[in-house]
């Protein structure tokens, strides 16, 4: 059976509607355990920094967050050590445009949102799948067979190139699970 997206945002009744009979999980930062570990917040630690070898993260997020580079404030190593899912975010409203994302605590060359997408996020989620939620994604896998599951997130957009929205990770969970994450995993390939 299918797995679908939906927003975190709709009610239990209209997901029950249009999903009549699904299972019905929620992948974000607010989910219960044991799906909150999918979420890119979650301090799973150890997950290895793009660009900068032999340091490592606490989550996703917190990579994605301390590489960050805005008109007013660098990258911020800080973000790399939060374990409480909590302080993760940094907005344009405190420090200005975001310029780029660095590559690297040390880099040089900053990377434009897509390509930022690509050589950090999608590696550092892609190793969070890989080595820290099998377990998850086994469950996933044998709830679809049994029937329709909808992963819950704030976006659905699992596109890399509309940078209109933010990346959904439950795409890419539904993505890497559905085996059609081929075209994300050559490039987090490349990256490594």
């Amino acid at each position: 059976m299918p797995i679908h997206l939906a927003s975190r945002r709709r009610t239990v009744a209209s997901l029950t509607a249009e999903f009549p009979g699904a299972q019905i999980i929620d992948a974000t930062s607010k989910a219960m355990e044991p799906w909150v570990r999918l979420s890119p917040f979650y301090p799973h630690a150890g997950i290895p920094v793009p660009f900068c070898e032999g340091v490592t993260a606490q989550s996703v997020e917190g990579i994605w967050q301390a590489l960050k580079v805005f008109e007013h404030a660098d990258i911020d190593p800080a973000k790399l050590q939060v374990t409480t899912m909590r302080g993760l975010k940094r907005t344009v409203r405190r420090y200005g445009p975001v310029r780029g994302h660095r590559a690297g605590l040390d880099g040089a060359r900053l990377l434009d949102y897509v390509t930022a997408r690509r050589l950090i996020y999608l590696p550092s989620y892609q190793w969070v799948l890989d080595h820290r939620v099998t377990d998850l994604l086994e469950r996933l896998r044998q709830l679809s067979d049994q029937a329709e599951v909808v992963l819950l997130d704030y976006t659905t957009n699992g596109d890399l190139t509309n940078v209109t929205k933010p990346l959904s990770h439950a795409a890419l969970i539904h993505q890497y699970t559905e085996g059609s994450a081929s075209g994300w995993r050559s490039e987090c390939s490349k990256a490594s």
